[in-house]
């Protein structure tokens, strides 16, 4: 959040983010989250069908107005144990 927003503006949009988040994996977008060192950083991991309906995903956040957002597309890997049956 921008620095001066007023507390409860702040409250109320990361409650926001939350619940939204909370949808999100619900419907099996959002998979993982990671807090990172560092004030508000965030690694997650995350399912979409293309890198259009991500970055739908991520406008439908309440702080994306506010976030820095990198992404990186994934593939499975053939030596991926998941993968592996035995």
């Amino acid at each position: 959040m921008p620095e001066g927003t007023p507390r409860p503006a702040v409250e109320n949009t990361e409650a926001r983010e939350a619940q939204r988040v909370k949808e999100l994996a619900g419907q099996g977008q959002v998979l993982r989250l990671w807090a990172l060192p560092g004030a508000g950083r965030a690694l997650g991991l995350w399912r979409a069908r293309d890198a259009a309906e991500m970055q739908a995903i991520l406008k439908s956040l309440p702080l994306d107005a506010w976030m820095t957002v990198e992404t990186t597309p994934l593939t499975e890997h053939p030596s991926d144990p998941a993968l592996t049956t035995p």
